[in-house]
């Protein structure tokens, strides 16, 4: 089983139910998401969990516990990629089909999309760059404070904007 299947594993089975074959035959089957009452609530519990994980990472840098963070900084890294992956595949989708009509919430989508994969970016190469091995001591811990801070401050400002301005356009038809 590959990434993808793993990770979609890991949903509930209401995942299962929210690709269904296309209503149009003009419309790939593939393509075509169907509204899941549950994926906002779902999204919701996953900023929870990221934030969880992201203090618990800044407890251990306070307390100075560089060895622990590494694991943290993964199990961080796969989390949010896991939840990018759902909310690309699911959400982003959904409201790209839902949207078509509307051309200022479409774009206003579009818009949160890029910035989003472009926040995710950057919170992934912080990650791997304090990952390895000899990479995050007490030498580095000034420098890894900084970028923790500033990652910590873009996936706050994104958390909050998702939640108040874009998952509100996520309705059913």
């Amino acid at each position: 089983m590959g990434i993808f299947g793993k990770l979609f594993k890991q949903k509930s089975s209401a995942a299962d139910d929210s690709v269904r074959a296309a209503p149009h035959a003009d419309e790939p089957a593939h393509r075509t998401i169907h509204y899941d009452p549950n994926l906002v609530d779902s999204l919701k519990r996953d900023h929870g969990e990221l934030v969880t994980l992201y203090q618990r990472i800044g407890n251990l840098l306070q307390d100075g516990h560089h060895d622990e963070i590494r694991g943290e900084l993964v199990n961080f890294k796969t989390r949010l990629e896991a939840h990018i992956l759902t909310e690309n595949v699911r959400f982003y989708t959904y409201l790209e089909q839902s949207l078509r009509e509307d051309a200022h919430n479409a774009e206003l989508m579009r818009d949160f999309r890029r910035e989003m994969n472009t926040i995710a970016r950057g919170a992934v190469n912080f990650v791997k760059k304090y990952q390895g091995p000899g990479t995050l001591d007490a030498s580095s811990h000034e420098e890894f404070a900084k970028d923790y801070a500033a990652v910590g401050e873009l996936l706050a400002q994104r958390i909050g904007r998702e939640e108040s301005s874009l998952y509100p356009l996520y309705q059913h038809d």
